[in-house]
């Protein structure tokens, strides 16, 4: 897919914290190993871009699209979602044009958002193409246990034409103090690296699909070392920073163009605005397997 021409602006919102691609001065060189699986501590409280608005001073934090003062770019309309939106009218979102949503379905290898079901069932039954993601944590449990653990909680494709395929969501440790190492997981870059190959794999060859990422250019470019392997299989969800303000969202490494763009917190849709660079046909091709 090609990456659409944004016309929006973001408005800085947070202060006090430099965005990540500004400085690698102080990366992580912690080699602490990855444990035994445990228990995140919020897990209700996750969802995606949570922990950008804290790390990048993204103007969308807490903020409608209106007071973003942001036009929707081109593309597909779409959303996701999580129980925070709780009970979602499907019917309604699908006659205000939305084309695709996605919702979370696990965090980890301990928690199953509880609205999942409801929501990927009722989207598809509205029309919608849909789709689930995972919140992702390096440092609770294996890329290999976590994908499993997604997989077998309502994070598989079938190539039904109504499922997109799987989505991780890797950012920012939300239970991280302000450093850098933390920021990664306490993991080095090869770490960081080693695990999301374990997890894309283990998906794509339980399912044949590659998993898409949802993630910043900051804290890709910082906490892969601007890793360009992973992103020649799975496609981009992008999610902006502050300096993307008034244009289209700036590419991590590896990556040429975004498939799906979180352009705003909140708007037409429950839950995150979204927008798929491509028509109709090319995202009925892309839930079918193109």
């Amino acid at each position: 897919m090609r990456s659409v021409a944004v016309a929006s602006s973001v408005v800085v919102l947070l202060a006090g914290l430099l965005p990540v691609e500004n400085s690698r001065a102080s990366a992580a060189t912690a080699t602490t190993p990855i444990l035994a699986t445990t228990v995140p501590g919020h897990p209700e409280t996750d969802y995606m871009g949570s922990s950008v608005p804290r790390f990048e001073r993204v103007g969308k934090a807490g903020r409608s699209a209106a007071s973003m003062n942001a036009v929707a770019p081109d593309g597909l309309p779409g959303l996701d979602v999580s129980h925070y939106q709780n009970t979602v009218n499907w019917p309604a979102v699908a006659a205000k044009g939305a084309k695709f949503a996605y919702m979370k379905a696990t965090e980890s290898t301990t928690y199953r958002d509880p609205t999942f079901a409801a929501n990927y069932a009722g989207s598809a039954n509205a029309g919608l193409k849909r789709g689930a993601y995972h919140f992702g944590l390096p440092d609770k449990a294996s890329g290999g246990d976590q994908a499993r653990f997604f997989l077998a909680n309502g994070g598989g494709w079938v190539g039904d034409g109504k499922t997109l395929p799987p989505v991780l969501d890797i950012e920012y440790n939300p239970y991280s103090t302000a450093d850098w190492a933390g920021w990664c997981y306490n993991r080095t870059p090869e770490q960081v690296t080693a695990w999301l190959t374990d997890f894309v794999t283990t998906v794509h060859d339980a399912v044949g699909r590659w998993p898409v990422i949802y993630t910043t250019r900051g804290w890709w470019n910082h906490c892969t070392g601007s890793n360009t392997t992973i992103p020649a299989n799975s496609p981009l969800w992008i999610s902006p920073v502050a300096s993307d303000a008034g244009g289209p969202p700036g590419m991590p490494a590896g990556w040429t163009a975004y498939t799906f763009y979180q352009w705003a917190k909140s708007g037409t849709f429950p839950g995150d605005q979204d927008v798929f660079a491509g028509t109709i046909a090319q995202l009925a091709a892309f839930a079918a397997g193109s």
